[in-house]
């Protein structure tokens, strides 16, 4: 007779022991679809003879249960659970499984979580700059594998929903614009939610965005307008452009192709002048008090570096020949330092030093072409001058008249261009030292500086070109 069962208790996971009249069962075990079935040694013959119904007993482990454990969890325990783990951990954690990914996403959907994980504050000091861009590049891998399943523009109108109240993601939002971290935070949040997407994507992205900011009405308001003569509102909206584009859209791509996709996007809706005015306010230089320099590009010499953001823009575009051509290149230049004057004709030298030699000698090449010799010559003295304040070889612009000189098929026309260049060093040291004599010493000492500098380019650039002519004799 099989021994009654009395007691069982689960001592491990799916393993349990039996207890007869306070003894340990015997070890012998019959496994049937996931069930357990206690037997006895020494009464295997009889049950053969007389069957008896046997206890049987199903195990969590071998249950066959279509749900998983956190599945089955209370949803205040399940709660519970995201709220100890890191964005990383959730981010990970979204993909286990459709049910989880399903809850985690109405998780960060709540109000709760959104006020304790999406801060709506950011005007920090620098040192907590870093561990601000840090959360949101995780709020970003979180977002981008928990709506992984869901279509673009399914997971576009989420992230809306989710960062839409936040004032420092909105244009006009934000009272401290050049102080604050939203752009920059939104921009690194994007770069991670959406990258490895393919270009199609990318552009419902851009679209989705120019929808959500009315981006293209706000830029329409600034173009339109007298270039440099925004005051107060427009003056703002300037510079709400350049923070939103170059900190959400351009800046946060370490990929030179990445930043190009997007300026392309950005300019290539615009007529040539247009472009020409938008690549000012992104990249022109700005003011000591944050606003955009349109005057001073003709009104004095920048700094050194004040121009190189626009150049390296340039030299991104002129790297495309696919969207945009040389022809184009050089027109939007023409349309920039005309932009909202005359450039100072230094600012314009140095702009096209930057731009490399591909972009400097096309520009100059395009003048020789038209016959505008005073306009060749003027600006060749400029960057003959640059080279010497800037510390470039000045065999670089020795060799810029060699290849400018080709351009002219005849004797007399090759003369003409270098009496327009030596003519032209000429009157702007007289235009230097006639400032420098009706100033104050004291007050003009950059025109005083400037004259002196001239003076040694001259020198050194005709030492320079005389070395060339007679090295080979």
């Amino acid at each position: 007779m099989v021994p009654e069962v009395h007691s069982c208790r689960q001592l491990e996971p799916a393993t349990y022991f039996c207890t007869v009249s306070g003894e340990r069962a015997p070890d012998l075990m019959e496994s049937t679809s996931g069930k357990f079935t206690v037997t006895n040694k020494r009464n295997c013959r009889r049950r053969a003879q007389r069957p008896c119904p046997a206890k049987t007993m199903t195990t969590r482990r071998l249950s066959r249960s279509t749900q998983g454990f956190f599945e089955r969890l209370p949803a205040e325990v399940f709660d519970m659970v995201l709220e100890l783990l890191s964005l990383m951990e959730t981010s990970v954690f979204s993909m286990v499984s459709k049910a989880i990914n399903s809850y985690i996403v109405s998780y960060v959907s709540t109000h709760t979580w959104r006020n304790r994980m999406i801060l709506q504050k950011f005007h920090y000091s620098s040192s907590k700059e870093e561990c601000i861009l840090d959360h949101y590049k995780s709020l970003g891998l979180l977002f981008k594998r928990c709506t992984l399943l869901f279509p673009t523009k399914d997971r576009l109108k989420f992230i809306y929903s989710s960062f839409s109240q936040v004032p420092c993601f909105m244009m006009e939002g934000c009272t401290a614009s050049s102080k604050c971290l939203g752009f920059a935070s939104y921009g690194v949040f994007l770069q991670t939610l959406i990258a490895g997407w393919d270009e199609l994507e990318c552009h419902r992205v851009f679209n989705f965005l120019c929808n959500f900011t009315n981006l293209p009405r706000k830029m329409e308001t600034t173009v339109t307008g007298k270039p440099g003569g925004a005051k107060g509102a427009l003056q703002r909206l300037e510079l709400q452009i350049r923070l939103f584009c170059r900190n959400v859209l351009l800046d946060p791509w370490q990929n030179g192709r990445d930043t190009l996709f997007w300026l392309t996007c950005i300019l290539k809706p615009w007529p040539m002048v247009s472009q020409a005015r938008l690549l000012f306010i992104l990249y022109g230089p700005l003011q000591p008090n944050g606003k955009i320099a349109w005057h001073e590009v003709g009104d004095g010499v920048l700094a050194q570096g004040a121009l190189w953001d626009l150049a390296k823009a340039l030299l991104l575009l002129h790297a495309d020949s696919k969207d945009w051509t040389a022809d184009t290149i050089l027109s939007i230049i023409e349309e920039l330092t005309v932009l909202p004057q005359a450039w100072h004709m230094e600012n314009t030298a140095r702009l096209l030093i930057l731009c490399g030699n591909s972009i400097c000698y096309s520009f100059l090449a395009s003048k020789a072409i038209n016959g505008r010799l005073f306009e060749i010559a003027r600006l060749i003295a400029f960057l003959i001058l640059v080279c010497e304040k800037d510390g470039y070889c000045m065999n670089w612009s020795v060799k810029m008249m060699q290849h400018l000189c080709k351009f002219f098929s005849t004797a007399p026309d090759k003369w003409s261009f270098i009496q327009s260049v030596e003519n032209m060093f000429s009157e702007v040291t007289m235009e230097m030292y006639e400032v420098v004599l009706a100033a104050n010493h004291n007050e003009d000492l950059d025109t005083f500086q400037n004259l002196c500098s001239l003076l040694n380019a001259s020198a050194h650039f005709h030492t320079e070109m005389v070395y060339t002519f007679l090295k080979d004799l």
